[in-house]
């Protein structure tokens, strides 16, 4: 198959590293320095596995025409610009593996409805420094699946094939009978992680695990649900978007979270959210395109959201500040 994917940072650089070595034509789309190295030395990957994979870099993403499959994997707030540039790229399919839930509407702006897939990725990685001209390599460090199903609900033949090819390639994947559900349930959580790392500036398993913290992810996670059940959406009955979790008492909430942070604890101790890797390198977060969708969406619908509010004045504080200091 031929995979066109946007964005060579982590989730970008993985997708392509695993398809290109499986032998599937893939054009990455990436810019600047890091795009020239790759062209000249590959995707060098490490965690998981070690390897060093080659592709297509493309610089120039107006040049393409045709792919099998789009996987649009930018920063949010790259989106607009990214998809500007490929309107002309003929495609069975396109998902996006980033975050939120105003993704799906881009793409069908873009590519049609027809043709745009839900996805939920739960890959973790992040990019190393780059040292003497070598591309930094993707340090591949959470294996978890990418899931994928029509937004209509059920799946299909296409679904169907770009799960067999992740599969294939050594990359988790599965089809989801309501990815609808399943985007929205994983952004309930990724709401309170996020948040919380930006706020804390720690682990993962740190803020989970701590009683003071995990209760200001809960509140986080429980308002994002209260916002997503009153928009009609169905969400996952498992873990931070199960109705025991939503419905509990927060004491039982907090309880909850801090058990995730002693499962990451032993299993993942190390891992830092992905905002929370931009926000240590002084890079704009994604705020307006996540987070403030949930703000806007429950003041339309009538749901407080006071805690969500109070995370983002302060992460959009922290993202308008990195933009300066880039100037």
């Amino acid at each position: 198959m031929h995979f066109v994917i946007v964005g060579a940072g982590a989730l970008g650089s993985i997708y392509a590293a695993y398809l290109a070595r499986d032998g599937h034509r893939v054009s990455l789309i990436a810019r600047g320095e890091r795009a020239a190295a790759l062209a000249r030395h590959g995707i060098p990957v490490t965690g998981q596995d070690s390897f060093t994979a080659h592709c297509d870099i493309v610089t120039q993403p107006k040049a393409l025409r045709e792919a099998d499959a789009v996987i649009v994997a930018v920063k949010t707030y790259d989106t607009q610009e990214a998809l500007a540039s490929l309107r002309q790229v003929r495609t069975m399919c396109a998902f996006s593996v980033q975050n939120g839930v105003l993704k799906n509407r881009q793409l069908s702006e873009a590519f049609g409805a027809q043709t745009t897939l839900g996805a939920v990725s739960m890959v973790g990685g992040d990019v190393l420094p780059a040292q003497d001209g070598q591309p930094g390599a993707v340090r591949y460090n959470m294996a978890n699946p990418t899931v994928i199903g029509e937004l209509a609900g059920g799946t299909s033949g296409r679904v169907a094939s770009i799960v067999d090819a992740f599969l294939h390639a050594g990359l988790k994947a599965q089809a989801s009978q309501d990815i609808v559900a399943a985007e929205w349930s994983k952004f309930v959580a990724w709401s309170g992680f996020s948040t919380l790392a930006v706020l804390t500036r720690l682990p993962t398993w740190r803020f989970m695990a701590d009683a003071d913290t995990a209760a200001l992810a809960a509140r986080v996670m429980r308002e994002t649900a209260a916002v997503a059940i009153r928009h009609g959406i169905m969400l996952q009955d498992h873990a931070f978007s199960s109705r025991a979790f939503i419905e509990g008492s927060e004491e039982e909430a907090v309880k909850a979270c801090q058990a995730h942070g002693e499962r990451m604890r032993v299993n993942a101790p190390g891992f830092r959210q992905s905002i929370l890797q931009d926000a240590d390198r002084n890079r704009r977060l994604e705020v307006n395109e996540t987070l403030d969708h949930t703000l806007a969406l429950g003041q339309e619908l009538g749901v407080p959201t006071p805690t969500l509010e109070l995370c983002c004045r302060v992460l959009r504080a922290v993202s308008r500040a990195n933009a300066q200091d880039k100037v």
